[in-house]
C-alpha cells in the first residue's frame, strides 16, 4: 500500500477532520484559553500544511501535536520576555508623568536619603520604625527598652532635623 500524501487535499482535509478536535482539547488544557487554543491549533495546521511533502503520513500527527506544543512554548518564553522588558522600564516611562517631575522627585528622594543618614542612630531608628514600618510608639518603645516619651522626644528631633534640612523642597 503506498504512503498516502499530505498535500492531497482530500488527505489533508480527513486528516485535519480526525485531529483537530483532539489538538484543540491539548492545546486548550496547556494555555486554559479557548481562544489561544485554537489559534495554536490553526497555526500547527498551517505549519503542517507547508511542509506536507516533507512528512510522512504514518508521523504526521505526532509532528502535529509537537508543533502546537513548540508554538505554546515559544509564546510562553515570549510572554515572560515582554514581562521582564516591562519591569525594567523605568517609572517615568510606564507611568508617563513629566520627566521635570519625575527628576525632582529623584532629587528630593536623595536629598531626604541624605538627611535621614545624617540623624542620629537613635532618631533615625525610632523614624524609621515608625515611618517606615508603621510602628506606633507604644511598640517602639517595647522594642527598644525605652519609655514612650523618650521615643517621642527621638522622634521631634529627627523631624525637626528633616524639616531644616529638607525645608528648601
Amino acid at each position: 500500500m503506498p504512503e498516502q500524501n499530505l498535500c492531497n487535499d482530500k488527505i489533508f482535509n480527513g486528516f485535519y477532520q480526525k485531529h483537530s478536535r483532539d489538538l484543540y482539547n491539548f492545546m486548550y488544557y496547556k494555555s486554559g484559553d479557548g481562544d489561544q487554543a485554537m489559534d495554536f491549533a490553526q497555526e500547527a495546521f498551517v505549519k503542517i500544511f507547508e511542509n506536507c511533502g516533507k512528512i510522512q503520513f504514518s508521523k504526521a500527527k505526532s509532528y502535529l501535536f509537537t508543533t502546537a506544543n513548540n508554538l505554546f512554548l515559544n509564546a510562553v518564553k515570549h510572554q515572560k520576555v515582554k514581562l521582564s522588558y516591562a519591569q525594567r522600564q523605568p517609572a517615568e516611562v510606564i507611568s508617563g508623568e513629566d520627566p521635570q517631575f519625575v527628576l525632582q522627585e529623584k532629587e528630593y528622594m536623595q536629598q531626604l536619603e541624605d538627611a535621614i543618614s545624617e540623624l542620629t542612630e537613635a532618631q533615625r531608628e525610632v523614624f524609621l520604625l515608625n515611618r517606615i514600618d508603621g510602628k506606633k510608639y507604644r511598640e517602639i518603645a517595647e522594642m527598644l527598652d525605652i519609655s514612650e516619651k523618650a521615643v517621642e522626644k527621638r522622634m521631634m528631633g529627627a523631624l525637626k532635623k528633616l524639616r531644616a534640612r529638607l525645608d528648601n523642597f
